[in-house]
C-alpha cells in the first residue's frame, strides 16, 4: 500500500538524489522512479511533485529545459545544478542524523 504521508519532509531529498543518479528526467518519470525504487511503498502525487519542482528550480537546486520525447511530445526535463548537489549533501546529512535519532528512540522504547 503506497503511503503519501511517508514522504512528508523527504520529497526534496528523494528528487535531488534521483536527479543526481538519473538526470535529466521529466516529472512523470520522477514519480514513477520513486514509486518503483521504493517497492511501491512511496507514491508522489502530481499536486506535491510539481510545486516542489518549481520551488527547487526557483532556489537554483535544479534546472529545467523543454525536450521532445520520442512521441514528439514536449516535456520539461529536470537536472541537478551545482547548488542542488550541495543541497543534496546537506539534506542527506540531516536525514542520516534524524533517522539515527529515531532508531535510537525505537530501540529504547
Amino acid at each position: 500500500m503506497a503511503q503519501a504521508d511517508a514522504l512528508q519532509g523527504s520529497l526534496n531529498l528523494l528528487v535531488l538524489k534521483l536527479l543526481a543518479r538519473r538526470a535529466p528526467l521529466h516529472g512523470y518519470a520522477i514519480m514513477a522512479a520513486i514509486q518503483e525504487m521504493s517497492a511501491e511503498v512511496l507514491r508522489v502525487e502530481q499536486g506535491s511533485l510539481y510545486p516542489a519542482l518549481h520551488r527547487m528550480e526557483e532556489d537554483g537546486w535544479i534546472s529545467a529545459e523543454w525536450v521532445t520525447r520520442d512521441n514528439c511530445k514536449k516535456v520539461r526535463a529536470y537536472s541537478l545544478t551545482r547548488a542542488g548537489r550541495k543541497q543534496l549533501e546537506q539534506a542527506e546529512e540531516r536525514w542520516s542524523a534524524v533517522t539515527a535519532a529515531v532508531n535510537r528512540v525505537l530501540r529504547m522504547a
